[in-house]
């Protein structure tokens, strides 16, 4: 038989088969599909596609929780949608803006610095290499009273966010302190100051370290962990940077993962899939820069987290909503439907209710379906 025609003829009697041919696989307890892109439509997919087996049992965020986000860019991010939405966070509290992990915690972009902030607050941990600088590469100094200040915060938070953006990291040679990211120009010094990409099992090691101080010092406060989205603007290896974002993000995301299976259980220590919904969920959910993230699609990702993690008090922003903002803004959806949202014109979201909206018939149909319920939902919230 000719080959093209022995595959066909396999092709064939595999796909008359049907769901009788996985019978002689053992599949474990849990098998949980990738969906395929039609399931991915509605408003609810993230929560039943990515958030499954991440989300708490219950939302333990009130208004009175207080809330201190660090790390990448990312924790600004958060930080700025809670603190809008009237929750209390660090960097809104007056009292806390003297400490670095407020005034500059979106620039603490490995795990290492993160490390080293719980350490010299809860156990006064000194370094000997100015280790710590600003934007400007003004050095950031261990001033007690920053320190203090940072304790005090520490000591008073209820959910800790701390957000993982890159393990390339550069570090003092003869020391094996990391720095904030790498070293002002004129400080430099070839001889001490190298670069490298930390392992997977170096910022599994940061993570487990940083739990436990949490624990010893602030019992009974839940930690959550992200991974930025953000991708690196370059990299300091002599290769591509598409390809070194790929290897730090991954590095990261191996580290949590195991971190978490660890501490499977024991209620306190959650993830927060950003970085999935972000690279996943969205097909080109980046702005020209293909590092920044559209407003709806940044605004979708916390008011999901806001519908997971947050007490109902009546006044979440619609899920729905956002979805539609964010599949707008990202392409999914025609980029016009957006506006539309935006300025409430329902009558022409549900005209394109009714166009063809993607070429795969099965995807066309969901989208249309999407538009049909979201005008139908919408129209009863205004008349409520």
């Amino acid at each position: 038989m000719d080959p093209r025609k022995r595959i066909e003829k396999v092709e064939h009697d595999r796909r008359d088969a049907g769901p009788a041919r996985h019978h002689t696989w053992y599949r474990g307890p849990h098998t949980n599909r990738a969906p395929k892109q039609p399931a991915m439509i509605a408003p609810s997919s993230v929560a039943e596609h990515v958030l499954k087996g991440w989300a708490p049992e219950a939302p333990a965020i009130d208004r009175q929780t207080r809330i201190t986000a660090f790390g990448s860019c990312f924790a600004a991010n958060i930080s700025t949608w809670l603190g809008k939405r009237n929750y209390r966070v660090s960097a809104r509290d007056p009292d806390a803006q003297g400490a670095y992990v407020v005034s500059i915690g979106e620039g603490m972009v490995n795990s290492f610095v993160i490390r080293q902030q719980f350490e010299w607050a809860w156990e006064g941990r000194t370094f000997d290499q100015p280790l710590w600088h600003g934007y400007d590469a003004s050095e950031f100094g261990y001033d007690e009273s920053v320190r203090r200040a940072t304790r005090r915060l520490f000591d008073e938070t209820d959910v800790f966010i701390l957000t993982f953006g890159l393990s390339e990291v550069w570090y003092d040679a003869p020391t094996g302190e990391v720095f904030w990211r790498t070293i002002p120009k004129d400080a430099h010094d070839p001889e001490r100051h190298r670069f490298r990409v930390s392992s997977v099992e170096e910022n599994r090691d940061n993570i487990a370290a940083i739990v436990r101080l949490i624990r010893a010092h602030r019992p009974g406060a839940k930690v959550i962990m992200t991974l930025s989205p953000i991708p690196l603007i370059a990299t300091f290896r002599d290769n591509s940077c598409i390809t070194s974002n790929a290897v730090s993000k991954a590095v990261l995301r191996v580290a949590i993962d195991e971190t978490m299976r660890a501490e499977r259980g024991a209620g306190d220590v959650f993830y927060w899939p950003s970085y999935e919904i972000v690279t996943d969920v969205f097909r080109s959910p980046y702005k020209a820069d293909r590092r920044h993230l559209p407003a709806p699609v940044l605004d979708f990702v916390m008011t999901q987290f806001e519908h997971c993690w947050c007490v109902d008090e009546g006044a979440r922003p619609p899920l729905d909503r956002a979805w539609v903002l964010a599949l707008s803004a990202a392409g999914i959806l025609p980029r016009r439907i957006g506006r539309f949202v935006q300025k409430g014109a329902l009558d022409r979201i549900e005209a394109w209710a009714g166009k063809d909206l993607d070429e795969d018939p099965e995807v066309n149909e969901a989208l249309q379906q999407l538009l049909h319920d979201f005008v139908e939902v919408e129209a009863a919230r205004r008349a409520a």
